[in-house]
């Protein structure tokens, strides 16, 4: 079973107190969480040498707070939406009304801003709860929302979280946790030499403003095929490639195969990453049809971060689970609608893991 301590983190710029939630489980896995945007600020793993903090981050909470402010927000960590990932030309339509959202990613809109929200703490055994609502407006969008996400550790060293949303109003939700993952234990280096493995047969491209296409396309014979897994360093320089010369990276959604007929399986594999240093694994579970993989092709801004550290570009890899980017607008995509009554729920589950390479951890 899990414990949970907690201890101050900081104060707020408008004088907020924000609390650092400490998970362990006897299995030497260690997650903390902060009350503000449910960031996701240390993941321990034990490792042969010794544990590793697994996610980028910050010391402070002033340093989160100037970056999540920041036009260029990494949104590091953080509890993102009201729609993660992009909406084109920032608006959609819903009830026959169409809504016009902050352009904050040239000329479309991107996350939202539940990674600037305080959160309630409400249950504090094994697992942690927090809440927070939304009201009907914010960032542009339709429906007074609640909000309510769950951590959980587990024995076999998973780290799950569960999002649960109501609405008074007819409205879109798409939330997804922004996690950076270094399994190298040096964030001082690029960190492309990390196995990584998609249990996807397709991806959708996307344009020069990282807007999707509306297209759904094969990743057979391109560097955007991870069914068999191999180092990043592999194919993320292939500029003869438009989709990596466009994102000078990976910055796209690949289209899961563990989702059929409009449900995931959530027992089933979407994800692996996997560092040849230490060994260590994430295995990714999620009920979700898409993956956004993003690979810092922003990072190397030479800002100071966690222990000082100036992140390199490529440093990491975020595994968002998603819908499709800019569904609202894509009518014979998975649905991000929500309706009054109904409840949306999403769950992503990482394992960690340590040894050599296995899809089957």
């Amino acid at each position: 079973m899990a414990q949970i301590r907690s201890k101050p983190f900081g104060v707020t710029k408008q004088g907020a107190n924000v609390t650092e939630y400490i998970l362990s489980n006897p299995g030497g896995l260690t997650v903390s969480v902060l009350d503000y945007g449910c960031i996701i600020k240390n993941i321990i793993v034990p490792a042969k040498n010794g544990p590793v903090d697994v996610v980028l981050g910050h010391d402070t909470m002033a340093d989160y707070e100037d970056d999540f402010t920041s036009s260029g927000s990494t949104c590091c960590g953080a509890f993102v939406g009201r729609y993660a990932n992009r909406i084109e030309n920032a608006t959609f339509s819903v009830g026959g009304k169409t809504y016009q959202l902050e352009a904050n990613n040239g000329p479309n809109h991107l996350h939202g801003c539940f990674s600037r929200k305080l959160y309630r703490v409400k249950a504090f055994g094994d697992t942690l709860l927090m809440e927070a609502e939304s009201p009907d407006g914010e960032d542009g969008f339709p429906g007074n929302l609640k909000l309510a996400v769950r951590y959980t550790l587990t024995e076999d060293n998973t780290f799950r979280m569960d999002y649960r949303v109501s609405s008074d109003a007819d409205t879109i939700v798409n939330l997804t946790n922004h996690s950076y993952f270094n399994l190298n234990g040096d964030p001082s280096k690029e960190g492309t030499n990390m196995w990584l493995y998609l249990n996807a047969d397709n991806y959708t491209p996307a344009d020069s403003t990282y807007m999707t296409t509306g297209e759904i396309r094969s990743v057979e014979g391109t560097p955007m095929d991870f069914r068999k897994a191999h180092a990043l360093e592999e194919t993320i320089n292939d500029t003869s490639f438009d989709q990596i010369r466009n994102a000078t990276g990976y910055d796209h959604n690949w289209c899961l195969n563990t989702y059929k007929n409009g449900k995931g399986d959530d027992t089933k594999v979407c994800a692996v990453l996997w560092s040849p240093v230490t060994k260590i694994g994430l295995s990714m579970y999620t009920n979700e049809p898409g993956v956004q993989v993003y690979t810092g092709n922003f990072q190397g801004t030479g800002v100071s971060c966690k222990h000082g550290i100036k992140y390199p570009k490529h440093v990491s890899v975020c595994l968002e689970s998603q819908k499709y980017p800019d569904s609202p607008n894509k009518p014979n995509w998975p649905s991000p609608y929500l309706k009054p009554g109904e409840k949306y729920y999403s769950h992503v589950a990482y394992r960690f893991w340590t040894g050599e390479f296995g899809i089957d951890k």
